[in-house]
């Protein structure tokens, strides 16, 4: 095998939550690129139809599960209709997320426990189903993010902590997963990148808060963090769990 062989996962099966839009899209579509068959999984199945048609032109296969993370029996339900379309999970790529940006004096207990529910608690229960049916050399990545790490200026606790927690989950699932299971788990920690989230920033806060923090003086791209995901996802890193890599232009030096 060559060095660029061990980044391919032809014909494996990747399960990729929120990838109605933005990150999660460029996910199932890298996947597939290296070889990857896909099970797309988000709360409005009809904003899956897009997606599953970029995956399908790479030539690899999809398949559309309507999944509400917060139900760990739709959770469950996504593993199970992947096997039955596929016949096996190798990687569970657990993406979907929500955030606010509410100050905490204001932030009421629903408001706080909905984002723990999908981007803590949808993660174990979905990472949790997939442990029980993969096999040896699978992997599964939670998608976490810099604010996990730092802070930068707004104003978002809940965000920041599920993101933390995920982080403290990873090592934890590793250890539990890896030696016994040989399921490696890995978390990646996106920055600033162009996408829907980002477009939602009022005012100047990304050219006057996120830029001026970020080395590399820039948003990222799609392709820079779903190279990390598929080094992630394949045999390129079978020899990494339990980590959290962060993809974030050199933010977190500043």
């Amino acid at each position: 095998m060559t060095i660029l062989d061990s980044f391919r996962i032809d014909d494996r099966v990747a399960i990729v939550t929120g990838a109605s839009s933005g990150l999660g899209v460029g996910f199932a579509v890298g996947l597939a690129e290296a070889g990857a068959n896909v099970s797309l999984a988000a709360r409005r199945e009809d904003r899956l139809t897009a997606p599953r048609k970029l995956v399908e032109e790479t030539s690899r296969r999809a398949i559309t599960v309507r999944t509400d993370l917060t139900n760990p029996d739709d959770c469950r339900e996504l593993v199970e209709a992947t096997m039955r379309a596929f016949g096996r999970v190798d990687i569970l790529v657990n993406n979907a997320g929500v955030g606010t940006a509410v100050p905490a004096t204001r932030e009421t207990p629903e408001q706080f426990h909905s984002v723990i529910d999908i981007n803590l608690n949808g993660c174990y229960w979905t990472a949790q189903a997939c442990a029980k049916l993969m096999r040896p050399g699978s992997s599964i990545i939670n998608v976490t993010s810099v604010l996990g790490l730092t802070a930068v200026a707004l104003p978002q606790a809940a965000y920041a902590s599920s993101k933390a927690g995920l982080i403290g989950l990873t090592p934890d699932l590793a250890q539990q997963w890896t030696g016994r299971k040989g399921i490696r788990v890995n978390a990646l920690a996106p920055g600033y990148f162009d996408s829907e989230m980002t477009d939602q920033f009022e005012g100047d806060h990304i050219e006057t808060t996120v830029i001026p923090r970020t080395l590399v003086g820039r948003l990222g791209r799609a392709e820079e963090l779903n190279a990390a995901l598929v080094f992630l996802a394949s045999d390129a890193s079978s020899y990494v769990t339990g980590i959290t890599l962060p993809v974030e232009g050199g933010m977190l030096t500043s």
